[in-house]
């Protein structure tokens, strides 16, 4: 059953934040891509996929075929969970290369290609470049997300990526703070309910 709950976007990475498709916030599991109309709603407040594609996906889907999909989108979130939690803290080296290897054979699907398109209320010119893609099948909704995790082992400085300090979250991040001192996922959530147990634990010292 997919999750009503809105997705959780806070790890200032879109490679990050579908690691923490599957998160614990608070106390329960949350996995937002449990299913298949759970991977479409992902996509959709991601960002990732336009309504009209994941529209046209719908219809075009054979039953059962998005829960497949959504499975497949699983398996590559705990797979690549791992690279990057034995990872996170230090830098990448051209040594990590090998293990990407799964990745790159999703990469390699792809069918995209370039177009000129119109920008009529943009400055700098009425015409721009752009990346598009041929969505042959639901399968190519998983391109994509293959997308935003290449560009975070290849953009994001992995010293910088971070697991929340909340005690049961589950939250990754990429800290991009000044002086790199971001503990939590959100100050409105583990932030706050962190300083919340300080505060109890100094009420309760001083009694």
């Amino acid at each position: 059953m997919s999750q009503q709950v809105p997705a959780m976007f806070l790890a200032d990475s879109a490679g990050l934040d579908f690691l923490n498709s599957l998160a614990t916030p608070v106390d329960v599991p949350i996995d937002w891509i449990d299913d298949g109309e759970g991977l479409l709603a992902w996509l959709g407040q991601s960002g990732l996929v336009s309504a009209e594609v994941l529209g046209a996906m719908r219809e075009r889907a054979m039953p059962g075929e998005l829960d497949r999909l959504a499975a497949q989108a699983r398996s590559l979130r705990e797979w690549f969970r791992v690279f990057v939690r034995e990872r996170k803290g230090r830098g990448l080296a051209s040594a990590d290369l090998k293990e990407l290897e799964p990745l790159n054979l999703l990469l390699a699907r792809d069918e995209g290609f370039g177009k000129i398109v119109a920008h009529e209320h943009e400055a700098g010119g009425a015409l721009g470049f752009e990346r598009a893609r041929r969505w042959t099948s639901p399968e190519s909704l998983l391109l994509p997300i293959g997308e935003i995790l290449a560009k975070l082992v290849c953009e994001e400085d992995f010293t910088h990526v971070k697991a929340c300090e909340g005690p049961t979250c589950t939250l990754m991040f990429a800290d991009h703070t000044r002086g790199h001192a971001r503990r939590w996922c959100s100050m409105a959530a583990c932030g706050n309910r962190a300083k919340q147990a300080a505060h109890r634990n100094r009420v309760k010292e001083q009694t």
